[in-house]
């Protein structure tokens, strides 16, 4: 009962939509990372740090938080990184992990060197140590990168290797962020709910249709104690609706 009274005035919003967040001053922008939030942007971000250390306490020890959306482009490594940054800026020890192996962005947001990385850990060709570098940014955010692209990372984020490794990691740090894949696009995401201890999925405003939102949120409904909510980015400080969405076109040539 505890956690739902707790859950429930988290993702209270004017539409009561699971918003877990709503960082009207958020624009996504590159150069918008770190130290070089506005005001209004790092306030948003430390608004998103505290409910997550509400929903999830300091008891449960290491907090793993898997970051995904509907679509790719929605904003979901820019908000792994400043969440990151924001929890690091707090006095924990975080890790963040690019797991989105077959599109990775973290490291070149950071400027950081792609390998090794994940998937070299997974495959067994290096250890979470050799992987692991400093984020650059502040003392006690680490990295590791994607790594060398795989042929099959799904399986990979769903084998025991990423169970065992998530749980060896713990040990050393307070939070974990995961950087996923869109989970419209490919089930990758979806594989590594279980050994996770929340998901969050980004929604860029004006960005994509009402049908993909609804998809990305079946998907994550597979398991709903998981699923934390939705962080709305680039949202307007004019707007009266959250669930306003644009058509969004996707397709191939």
């Amino acid at each position: 009962m505890m956690k739902k009274n707790i859950f429930s005035s988290l993702t209270a919003g004017r539409r009561r939509n699971k918003i877990i967040n709503n960082p009207s001053a958020i624009r996504e922008k590159e150069t918008n990372i770190c130290g070089n939030l506005k005001f209004t942007a790092a306030e948003a971000y430390k608004l998103l740090r505290t409910n997550l250390m509400f929903t999830l306490p300091a008891e449960k020890g290491c907090r793993v938080i898997g970051i995904t959306s509907a679509l790719p482009g929605e904003g979901k490594s820019i908000t792994s990184i400043n969440l990151a940054y924001v929890v690091a800026e707090s006095g924990k020890k975080v890790l963040l992990i690019d797991a989105d192996m077959r599109l990775p962005n973290i490291a070149r947001q950071l400027d950081l060197k792609q390998n090794p990385g994940l998937s070299n850990i997974l495959a067994g060709l290096c250890e979470p140590a050799d992987a692991t570098v400093a984020s650059g940014v502040i003392d006690n955010l680490k990295v590791i990168a994607a790594g060398d692209i795989p042929p099959n990372p799904s399986e990979l984020l769903g084998s025991d290797q990423m169970s065992n490794l998530l749980k060896k990691l713990s040990k050393d740090y307070d939070f974990i962020i995961i950087d996923l894949p869109p989970v419209n696009i490919v089930s990758d995401a979806l594989t590594i709910l279980n050994v996770v201890d929340g998901i969050i999925a980004v929604v860029r405003q004006d960005y994509g249709s009402r049908i993909a939102l609804n998809k990305c949120m079946r998907q994550l409904s597979i398991n709903k104690e998981k699923f934390l909510g939705f962080v709305m980015v680039d949202a307007r400080e004019s707007s009266k609706e959250y669930g306003k969405y644009s058509k969004y076109g996707y397709g191939t040539k």
